[in-house]
């Protein structure tokens, strides 16, 4: 499983650093708050709150970092005049994106995958590389 939770760690990771280099550079500094909606905004301020209270060291000084994976592909989705150009097409981004959010809980609950899991984590990885632009 070490090697399954590394390879999505590595995934999620650059698709958060993607969205937000690509709405900075598109919309500016405020990106966040110009180009997220709202309900995620909320999530991802209640997710850092949460943190916070925790009193251990926080995850993140980016908000994106506090948003769900799905809400990652909600986010393309609401911007899609800015991704249009980043992927092939966006409804088979958001199409790989939910069967990746599909496997992301019992990859990150350290949950063993079945064969057949492996296989569609696999399959899914070069849709999500066959996507970009």
């Amino acid at each position: 499983m070490a090697r399954h939770y590394e390879i999505f760690y590595c995934l999620e990771t650059s698709i958060r650093q993607l969205i937000a280099d690509r709405l900075r550079e598109e919309v500016g500094t405020d990106w966040w708050e110009k180009s997220v909606p709202e309900q995620i905004r909320k999530n991802a301020e209640d997710n850092r709150r949460r943190d916070s209270e925790t009193g251990m060291t926080p995850r993140s000084d980016e908000i994106i970092d506090f948003t769900t994976f799905g809400e990652l592909g909600q986010i393309i989705s609401a911007n899609s005049k800015i991704f249009g150009d980043t992927f092939r097409d966006l409804k088979a981004v958001s199409r790989v994106l939910s069967s990746l959010n599909s496997l992301r809980s019992p990859i990150a609950h350290c949950c063993p995958l079945a064969e057949d899991e492996v296989s569609r984590l696999q399959i899914s990885l070069k849709d999500w590389f066959r996507q970009m632009g």
